[in-house]
């Protein structure tokens, strides 16, 4: 877990923030231990801004990923900030609910599950499709 968080930190190092001044980083494993990282990228419309989880989950999804094991995500204030509800729901499409998520709090990591941050998710499942 501590070296996703440390991959998380310095891919928030790249991120795009000339706005909010809020930079976030993101490292997601995928299954097989394969790791990609993602920062938030900025734009001056706000509705075309980038979530670090959102272009890690993206990388990874390029690259033919369909399988997550874990995710960390890391913000230049260490906060312990969480995804937001739109990374949460596109952590949904790939992950269960027991999904872990760790959150950089600086000398603290807390870890959650998706399902306890996005209970009763949308899935493919609600719209008849299998995955």
């Amino acid at each position: 877990m501590q070296e996703l968080v440390e991959m998380a930190r310095e891919a928030r190092a790249e991120a795009y923030t000339p706005y909010s001044e809020y930079a976030v980083g993101a490292a997601i494993r995928v299954a097989d231990g394969t790791v990609f990282t993602g920062c938030n990228v900025e734009n001056a419309n706000y509705s075309n801004s980038l979530h670090a989880e959102e272009v890690a989950v993206g990388s990874a999804v390029a690259a033919g990923h369909r399988e997550f094991a874990e995710l960390a995500v890391s913000s230049g204030e260490q906060d312990g900030v969480t995804p937001c509800g739109m990374c949460r729901q596109t952590l949904a499409e790939f992950c269960d609910e027991s999904f872990p998520i760790h959150c950089d709090g600086g000398e603290n990591v807390r870890t959650y599950h998706l399902g306890d941050l996005l209970p009763d998710a949308i899935t493919a499942e609600h719209l008849g499709v299998e995955r």
